[in-house]
């Protein structure tokens, strides 16, 4: 490890060094500064005779001009109209903005290497090779961040003013992925990885790349996960010391492998050695114990009124009734807490000793209470693997938290998380004596795929008429699922922990829609991994037939579709009031309003006219065929002239061509030798359920959620799904705050003890939190 630190240490430096000069000169200025001295080099290079070192140079130096001075035109539209994309002027954020930020992170790197090649290129320790792999690298790169560029341009012309994400006809949609896929991505693992990162997070990505390549290796000897040690992972010297190499095994491995290699390789940090070095190094805590919650029926007093109640049923979606389990981190021991009923649901971890200790006094109950939901794109980790930070969260704020452990995709696809997660809840919100608090004020948190569920079990708390928290925050959410593209996720090419083609896989493995695909030749040689392959589609495939007829009536209103000719829902006269709130969980998502919802009803127009009850899911008839045209949830500009000035910028032909015609002629970015890739080109149908793609609820629908928090990357291909839901939100007058934090990759909160930055993001994190469980006093009346 630290060998590999110090031999990124000169990177890292000329990286920082870099950083500066971006923020320093404009791009124009940028640009220019470099064509001079690409121009200046070459000509060197090119007197120094016939040798191919010298052509190589020479010529790397000619490819860096051609593309710099491609990409500033490019570049400058983008950031000409990017400010018409923020949420507001305190929130200068979107993908338009970390594109451009990006090409100028790299084009700033380049001026500088460029600079130190023209102040050392005669002195006799300027090392040739080293220094030309570099530019070649970084080359590649801007190369395919003038791509990438040129596709945020196409975006811009063929999105509706303010759209974020392409709404065209799926048929461009796939079009367009097929395209993308190909793009070359292994410039962007090796000696580029993270370079738009703060330089402190590029050593950390570094190790993790080498993890990753090194674990793969692992995986194709048919290693599982559970027999590779922690100490295995980071010894293959072969890719620490060739970035090139490990650059094409890593894009081989995003490209090929599937989504149970990411699960096994993201569960990595529970291995109890990572496991226990992480704990060591996070706040001591007076209670943290995995309990288990029996799969039992109980009642919840329905808000609007609390004399009558509603029957919450245990999850049943796939694999019938099953325990829920939950973690509470408490850092002091609360009344309540060490209590015979809770002691009874206490789950053994093992060798894993509790960290309840006797105490000889109490603390009182707290009034607040944090019900939090982990990420790991629906498919992996657990409570565990984010309780370093938690414990934190609980000193900090003084609360107790509760971390719901729901079940995984793809053995456990939607909505059986979701239907966990409200039994949770639920039962937290019931039982918050127990717990440790009085449950006065209660905050869900959530990250990444937890941020999804966080907004998904609001919601459906809310239509079941069962108390709602006091507000959410939402790290880097998900809010829909769609394979859409926008601005931020095309930065998923070059992105180490949010690679397409993984999002894809995870999603595809979240709605249940992963296929069986035949065993090839590079499959074969997978040995074991083939083997798992094989075995885990049978079984998915005998629970998916097993459980078909639940997911049609799931999917359904009332198990049949609805006359078109509705207009409300017709509750029988005789049916009793008390009868009728009186529902389990699962008779309540079965149950649909006989009014459906349209593809037009999502929109933001007009859905706010749309029933008052809120829908549980929507049918696949209703739905019909998967064509985001149709739905228009995107907000249009505040102001008539603002998208006057966006449509000055649009010409009406280009809106005509699609994304495929991106690239103007004579540029051809490069592609990747991998071979194809495995990934789904269209979205299921099931994505666009509210459920699942909150971004894609109605206006009713969204008006019932609290207080939303967001804290979202700026570099994160995600940032998008951030900004167009705090616009929706704040568009219905929700409350709503979006931070964004720079410099910062996905998962932040898992790497709050690395460095300053990460730690004053998780800081901002607790901070939205503390919004809701202590929320400033509400000024007096004028």
């Amino acid at each position: 490890m630290l060998s590999i630190c110090g031999r990124h240490g000169g990177v890292a430096y000329s990286q920082a060094n870099a950083s500066r000069f971006s923020h320093s000169m404009d791009l124009h200025s940028i640009t220019q500064s470099l064509v001079t001295l690409a121009e200046d080099n070459m000509a060197f290079f090119s007197s120094q005779g016939p040798g191919e070192t010298a052509r190589r140079l020479s010529s790397v130096f000619a490819g860096v001009r051609e593309q710099a001075l491609g990409l500033e035109p490019a570049l400058g539209r983008l950031l000409s109209v990017a400010h018409l994309f923020d949420l507001d002027a305190e929130t200068p954020a979107n993908g338009y903005r970390s594109l451009v930020h990006t090409a100028r992170c790299c084009l700033a790197h380049l001026l500088h290497k460029c600079r130190y090649v023209a102040s050392n290129r005669r002195s006799i320790f300027f090392r040739t090779s080293h220094n030309l792999a570099e530019l070649e690298a970084y080359l590649a790169a801007l190369t395919q961040l003038r791509a990438l560029a040129y596709y945020g341009q196409r975006l811009l012309a063929i999105n509706r003013p303010g759209g974020l994400f392409f709404e065209g006809d799926e048929k461009i949609t796939a079009e367009f992925l097929r395209e993308y896929v190909t793009l070359h991505k292994g410039c962007f693992y090796g000696r580029c990885l993270g370079f738009q990162f703060t330089p402190a997070i590029r050593p950390f990505l570094q190790t993790i790349s080498i993890g990753l390549v090194s674990f793969g290796e692992h995986y194709k000897r048919n290693e599982t996960g559970l027999s590779v040690t922690a100490s295995s992972l980071f010894t293959s010297g072969r890719f620490a010391i060739d970035p090139e190499l490990r650059g094409a095994e890593f894009e081989r491995i995003i490209q090929n492998l599937d989504v149970h290699f990411w699960k096994a390789f993201w569960n990595i940090t529970e291995i109890e050695v990572l496991s226990s070095l992480a704990n060591m190094a996070s706040a001591t805590v007076r209670i943290s114990r995995l309990l288990s919650l029996p799969p039992e029926a109980f009642e919840m007093p329905l808000t609007s009124d609390p004399k009558l109640t509603v029957t919450i049923s245990p999850p049943l979606a796939h694999t019938g009734p099953g325990p829920v389990l939950i973690r509470l981190i408490s850092y002091d021991l609360r009344e309540g807490q060490d209590s015979e009923e809770l002691n009874s649901l206490v789950k053994s971890e093992g060798p894993r000793g509790l960290e309840l200790r006797p105490r000889p006094q109490q603390a009182p109950r707290s009034r607040s209470l944090v019900i939090h939901i982990h990420g790991g794109g629906f498919v992996a980790q657990t409570s565990r693997s984010h309780e370093p930070y938690l414990k934190g969260w609980a000193q900090e704020l003084g609360a107790p938290i509760v971390s719901i452990d729901y079940s995984l995709a793809p053995e456990a696809p939607f909505p059986r998380a979701l239907e966990e997660c409200f039994f949770a809840y639920c039962w937290a919100v019931k039982h918050c004596a127990l717990l440790g608090s009085t449950g006065e004020r209660i905050c869900l948190a959530g990250d990444s795929a937890g941020g999804n569920l966080c907004f998904t079990v609001s919601l459906r708390a809310a239509a079941y008429g069962v108390r709602v928290p006091d507000g959410i925050m939402a790290a880097y959410p998900v809010t829909t699922l769609q394979s859409a593209a926008s601005p931020s996720r095309l930065l998923s090419l070059m992105d180490p922990l949010l690679p397409l083609s993984v999002l894809s896989k995870c999603v595809s493995a979240y709605s249940g829609a992963e296929t069986e695909d035949q065993s090839d030749s590079d499959q074969k040689a997978l040995g074991m991994m083939g083997l798992v392959r094989r075995d885990t589609s049978l079984l998915l495939r005998d629970l998916r037939l097993g459980a078909s007829s639940w997911l049609n009536s799931f999917l359904e209103l009332s198990g049949r579709k609805s006359q078109k000719s509705s207009i409300a829902p017709v509750v029988p006269d005789s049916a009793p009031p008390t009868e009728s709130m009186r529902r389990s969980v699962s008779e309540a998502a079965l149950a649909q309003p006989e009014c459906p919802l349209t593809l037009k009803e999502l929109s933001l127009k007009g859905s706010s006219e749309a029933t008052d009850t809120p829908e549980m899911s929507l049918s696949v008839e209703t739905l019909g065929p998967n064509t985001p045209s149709d739905v228009n949830f995107f907000l249009r500009p505040e102001h008539p002239r603002e998208e006057d000035e966006v449509k000055e910028e649009l010409n009406p032909k280009d809106r005509s061509q699609g994304v495929s015609n991106a690239f103007p002629e004579g540029f051809h970015p490069r592609r990747s030798s991998q071979g194809a890739i495995r990934m789904p080109l269209y979205s299921a149908p099931i994505v666009k359920n509210p459920f699942m793609s909150p971004l894609l609820a109605p206006d009713s629908m969204l008006k019932t959620l609290p207080p939303v928090h967001m804290v979202a990357c700026a570099l994160d291909p995600m940032l998008d799904d951030s900004v167009m839901f705090a616009r929706r939100l704040r568009g219905l007058g929700q409350p709503v705050t979006l931070r964004v934090v720079e410099g910062l990759p996905h998962g932040f909160l898992s790497l709050a003890a690395l460095c300053r930055e990460t730690r004053q993001a998780t800081e901002l994190c607790v901070e939205r939190i503390r919004l809701v469980l202590s929320p400033p006093p509400a000024a007096p009346p004028p």
